[in-house]
């Protein structure tokens, strides 16, 4: 997608405006930055974000607003993507996540190691 120099601006001000955790995700370089701007929309307590947000939608065209005021569909529980900024480097990765149904054994104690030796508390 192109962007043009008001998409730009806004692109800029709300990695401003952003919450630290979400700012790795929010740059020019990121190619799904729109997809994060979407997910981020019904969380954001800030109006003025959620403004910047929705114009910066609307410049993009029609089929990315429609997006923003389609349901919200959950998302899978069995898998989910966690970005990893390393040197300039984003990669992103995919972390399972926990299963709390399994009837896995859980110990009974807790365990810590030090300096190689497992020790039980």
């Amino acid at each position: 997608m192109q962007y043009s120099k008001p998409m730009i601006d806004l692109i800029l001000e709300l990695r401003r405006r952003a919450p630290s955790s979400l700012k790795p995700g929010i740059k020019l370089a990121n190619p799904e930055v729109l997809n994060e701007l979407i997910s981020h929309y019904p969380d954001s307590k800030d109006n003025v974000t959620r403004a910047l947000i929705k114009e910066l939608l609307m410049m993009a065209g029609d089929t990315w607003l429609q997006r923003l005021n389609a349901p919200k569909v959950p998302d899978q529980p069995a898998s989910r993507s966690q970005v990893k900024v390393y040197r300039g480097q984003v990669s992103l990765n995919t972390v399972p996540s926990p299963d709390y149904t399994s009837n896995h054994a859980q110990p009974q104690h807790k365990t810590r190691i030090y300096r190689g030796q497992v020790i039980y508390d």
